[in-house]
């Protein structure tokens, strides 16, 4: 069955974001415990690349549907999984990554949507938080986009992020989306 490409988000509104994101039905990962049955020979790298036996999939539909049986286990390491098989899949740091952010009004009313590299569609909000870890070259944005899995924001979304928290009088320095604020300073 092929994979429909994903919509334009910029010409979607956020309550179209939202109704999309409910809509889609995701293989219910959490529900199935095969036994381990090895190393999938697959990798995620710190870019969203994936990749098979040290070759990029260079189908996005492949790396979409794999992306829908990802789950992340309980020790922290990740798997893909089916109702037959489990098996081990490496990230280099988190499995998506959010290339791209729509915004809709401002300050506590402000609601933000994200896109990932596998076209699913993400909107911040209590469920799916944005968090900020310390890295090597400055703050490292994170979105939750369900069941423990995250995607790091690319530099250039971090960046509107930013220039948004910025505009703000929030103290400490963050911003809302959906009724929910997010501090850009990371946890201590």
């Amino acid at each position: 069955m092929p994979m429909e490409p994903p919509p334009d988000l910029a010409a979607l509104s956020l309550a179209d974001i939202a109704q999309l994101a409910r809509d889609k039905k995701l293989p219910p990962v959490e529900r199935w415990n095969p036994s381990h049955c090895g190393d999938s020979e697959m990798r995620i790298a710190r870019d969203g690349t994936w990749f098979h036996q040290g070759s990029p999939i260079g189908r996005a539909a492949m790396v979409q549907l794999f992306s829908t049986i990802l789950r992340r286990e309980p020790d922290g390491g990740y798997v893909l999984v089916t109702p037959a098989e489990k098996l081990d899949i490496a990230v280099e740091d988190a499995p998506f990554v959010a290339v791209e952010m729509k915004v809709e009004g401002s300050g506590r009313s402000r609601k933000l949507a994200f896109r990932l590299n596998t076209g699913e569609l993400v909107s911040a909000d209590a469920d799916h938080g944005l968090r900020f870890a310390d890295g090597e070259s400055g703050p490292r944005p994170y979105l939750h986009v369900r069941a423990g899995l995250e995607a790091l924001v690319v530099r250039s979304v971090y960046y509107e992020i930013a220039t948004l928290a910025l505009e703000g009088d929030d103290e400490p320095v963050g911003l809302w989306s959906n009724g929910s604020f997010f501090p850009i300073e990371p946890a201590a």
